[in-house]
């Protein structure tokens, strides 16, 4: 049954023509609408306009190539020599942005040769898969890892000046940097600090700040390790 449904949503895209490359173009600008709506509902707080307009435009490029190459040879390693030329420069990103390019195109490719109710069906499945493992948080971590900076009198001994607050708060520290600042009179700590998620960072940094007699200190997210290319 759902076969006989799926396969009757195929197209062939051996003779192009124009009904077949608006239904076709017609479905990848509402796989990649859905696409991109799943992506900012499990990525709110982090995803940017540029990315969600790219979800939606990619699988329109992917299969208008498709459509173009049809089952011509020459014409696919012409224009895999076109895009040889191209060259991206920038870094690798967040893993599961990558995931979503590679779900657009997939679904782009899909209605390219043709397979339109397959690109339907993973489509609606995997954003399904999506919102389902954002809704029970899979894989979050129950901790963060973080910088801490503190600014400390040289009469305060270091290295056990924060033991008794680490120990209280339950939290997993490392000394990474120690830097003397205004002539030598104050000296700069740099921790590698684990919270879990159940301290209370305010109650915790007020310990801090009760023994290194209010002076400046900083609680950031610690920087990402970056591949060099």
């Amino acid at each position: 049954m759902l076969d006989s449904i799926l396969n009757s949503t195929t197209t062939s895209t051996t003779d192009l023509t124009l009904s077949n490359a608006l239904v076709t173009i017609g479905l990848a600008i509402v796989l990649g609408l859905i696409i991109s709506l799943t992506y900012m509902k499990t990525n709110k707080a982090t995803y940017t306009q540029g990315f969600t307009l790219t979800l939606i435009v990619l699988p329109i490029v992917v299969a208008v190539i498709i459509l173009m190459i049809g089952s011509n040879v020459a014409r696919a390693f012409s224009l895999a020599g076109a895009f040889s030329i191209i060259r991206f420069r920038s870094a690798a990103g967040d893993p599961k942005d990558i995931t979503y390019v590679l779900f657009t195109m997939a679904a782009g490719l899909a209605c390219g040769v043709g397979s339109l109710g397959y690109a339907v069906l993973f489509t609606v499945i995997l954003c399904v898969v999506m919102f389902v493992l954002s809704r029970f948080k899979f894989g979050v971590k129950k901790s963060q890892q973080k910088t801490l900076k503190v600014t400390i009198p040289e009469n305060l001994g270091y290295e056990e000046a924060f033991e008794e607050v680490f120990s209280k708060f339950g939290v997993q520290h490392e000394l990474k940097k120690i830097r003397t600042t205004e002539l030598g009179s104050l000296y700069e700590l740099v921790y590698s600090v684990t919270i879990d998620q159940s301290v209370n960072q305010k109650a915790f940094l007020d310990s801090i700040r009760t023994r290194n007699g209010n002076l400046d200190l900083s609680l950031t997210m610690a920087p990402p390790v970056t591949a060099e290319y």
